[in-house]
C-alpha cells in the first residue's frame, strides 16, 4: 500500500466526503430513545451489584468512585459477595445487604434504583429483563446477551421502557473513539472496503468437562447454571472466569470482544447486519494460518461501499496490509485496523489509543494530534467515563453513549458470526429476520432453550 500526500481541509473534507452518515451516530438509532425515570438529581444513585467476580468488581468501584451509594450485593457464590463487600469497603458499601438468590433481591426494589448485571453471558437477558420490568435501571456487561434473538428481544425492550441502559463497552467513552468517528465519517479515509481486526482468539467449547466435583459451601451451582441445562460442577473449569470457554455460558473470544471491536466501525460506517458470514475454523477449533478465523460481508448503504471485516482469530492480517502500522504493530497485541482509499486508522481493541496515517504521510499520528485532520469539527459529545454517563443519565443529566439499542445490535453481529463457527459453514444471513437460509441448522443456535427453574 503507498500513500501520496493530498492536502486536506475542512471545506474539501466535507465536500467530498461519501461517509456523510454523522447524524446515524447520536440522531439515528444509536440513541436513547425513551426518557428515563429519573433518579431525584441531587441524590446518589443507589446501586444494586449482580455478579461480584472480578469484572464486577471492577465496575462497582468506577460507579462507586463517580458517587453511586451501595445497598445491595447479589451472587449465587458467598466468597464473591464477601469480595465485592471488601473492595467497597471504604467506599460506603461495606454494609451492603447480600443475596443470594436475584428474586429475592427483586422483592426488595424499592431499596434501590439501578443495577449493575456483571454474571456470566447466560444469564445477562433474563436480568436484565427482570429488573428493567422492575423499573430499575440497567448497566450490564458485554456482550449484551447470550444469543441473536434475545439482544434483539432487549433492543425492543430498551425502546419502550423508560428506564437508563447501558452496555459494558467501556472505550465508548473514550475521547479517542469519538474522534475517529468524526474524522472517518468527515471522509478523511475515504471509502472504506476493508477492517482487520487481529490479537483475540474466537471460539469455545460445546458439551461440559467429564467428571464430577463435590460443590463448595456457599455456592449454590444449581442457581449459578440457572437458564443453561444442567451438569455436574468442576472446580475451576467454570467458575470462577473461565466460562467463556464453554458455549453453555459463554460464547469465546469473538463474542467477547466483539462489542468493544467492532464498536468503532459500526458506529462511524453505519454498518447493519451483515449479509454473508464466512467460517475458516474446522469443528474441532483449527484454523489455517492463512485465513481469518471469520469474514464479515457488510452490503453497501448508500453511497458507502459495501465492507468486509476479517475478523483474523489466531492469525494475521497480510503483511501488505500491516505494513502502514508495522511501528504499532511491533508494541502491541493487535486491534482493529480501518483501511480507506487515503489512508487508515488502528486503534485497540477497546477503542482507545488510535493513531492515523493518511497518503504520503511517514508515520502515524495520534487521532487526537493530527494537524491535516484538526479542522473536522467536534459533532460528539465527550465523556467524563462510561460508568459516569450512566449514572448521570439515571440522574436525567444527558444520555448514554451504549445503550441496549447499540449494545444489541453490536451483540447480535458477533453472535452472527458465532453461529458460523459453531455450523461450520458459510451463512446468508437475513438480518431483519434473524436467519440463514442456506443453514436452516442455524435456527436452533439463534435462540437460548431456557431451563425454568430460576426465571420469574
Amino acid at each position: 500500500m503507498r500513500y501520496n500526500r493530498v492536502s486536506f481541509s475542512r471545506r474539501g473534507l466535507l465536500k467530498s466526503s461519501a461517509l456523510g452518515v454523522g447524524a446515524a451516530v447520536l440522531g439515528g438509532p444509536l440513541v436513547v430513545r425513551a426518557s428515563a425515570a429519573t433518579t431525584d438529581a441531587n441524590r446518589k444513585v443507589s446501586l444494586a451489584v449482580v455478579g461480584c467476580g472480578g469484572q464486577g468488581r471492577s465496575d462497582m468501584s468506577e460507579l462507586l468512585a463517580n458517587g453511586a451509594n451501595l445497598v445491595a450485593l447479589c451472587d449465587p457464590d458467598a466468597d464473591q459477595i464477601e469480595k465485592a463487600r471488601q473492595t467497597a469497603a471504604g467506599k460506603g458499601g461495606a454494609e451492603a445487604k447480600g443475596f443470594e438468590d436475584y428474586r429475592k433481591l427483586l422483592d426488595a426494589a424499592s431499596s434501590y434504583d439501578a443495577v449493575l448485571i456483571a454474571t456470566p453471558d447466560h444469564w445477562h437477558a433474563p436480568l436484565c429483563q427482570a429488573f428493567m420490568k422492575a423499573g430499575k435501571h440497567v448497566y450490564c456487561e458485554k456482550p449484551l446477551t447470550h444469543s441473536v434473538a434475545e439482544a434483539r428481544a432487549l433492543r425492543e425492550l430498551a425502546r419502550s421502557s423508560k428506564v437508563v441502559t447501558q452496555m459494558g463497552n467501556q472505550g465508548s467513552a473514550s475521547v479517542s473513539l469519538r474522534r475517529c468517528i468524526e474524522i472517518i465519517q468527515a471522509g478523511a479515509l475515504g471509502q472504506i472496503r476493508e477492517i482487520y481486526e487481529w490479537g483475540i482468539g474466537c471460539t469455545a467449547r460445546e458439551g461440559r468437562a467429564e467428571g464430577e466435583d463435590p460443590i463448595p459451601a456457599g455456592f449454590n451451582w444449581d442457581l449459578w447454571v440457572g437458564p443453561s441445562a444442567m451438569g455436574p460442577f468442576k472446580k475451576d473449569v467454570y467458575h470462577p472466569a473461565a466460562w467463556r470457554g464453554w458455549f453453555d455460558f459463554g460464547n469465546g473470544g469473538l463474542a467477547d470482544f466483539c462489542c468493544h471491536s467492532i464498536n468503532l466501525p459500526m458506529r462511524a460506517l453505519d454498518l447493519g447486519y451483515p449479509e454473508r458470514l464466512v467460517t475458516n475454523i474446522d469443528k474441532s477449533g483449527r484454523q489455517p494460518p492463512d485465513k481469518p478465523a471469520v469474514e464479515f460481508h457488510f452490503p453497501a448503504r448508500g453511497t458507502l461501499a459495501p465492507v468486509k471485516l476479517y475478523w483474523q482469530g489466531n492469525g494475521m492480517p497480510p503483511a501488505a496490509v500491516l505494513a502502514p502500522v508495522a511501528e504499532v504493530h511491533k508494541d502491541k497485541n493487535g486491534g482493529v485496523l480501518i483501511v480507506g482509499e487515503k489512508g487508515c486508522i488502528h486503534s485497540s481493541h477497546w477503542n482507545t489509543d488510535a493513531t492515523i496515517r493518511l497518503e504520503g504521510e511517514p508515520r502515524l499520528t495520534d487521532v487526537l494530534l493530527h494537524p491535516a485532520t484538526k479542522s473536522i469539527p467536534q459533532s460528539l459529545p465527550r465523556s467524563k467515563g462510561h460508568g459516569r454517563e450512566w449514572l448521570d443519565a439515571c440522574r436525567g443529566e444527558g444520555r448514554t453513549f451504549s445503550d441496549f439499542d447499540v449494545g444489541g445490535k453490536l451483540t447480535e453481529i458477533g453472535l452472527t458470526a458465532v453461529l458460523a463457527i459453531r455450523t461450520g459453514r458459510a451463512l446468508d444471513w437475513d438480518g431483519e429476520r434473524m436467519e440463514a437460509a442456506n443453514a436452516p441448522e442455524a435456527a436452533r443456535l439463534v435462540r437460548t432453550e431456557f431451563r425454568k427453574k430460576w426465571l420469574v
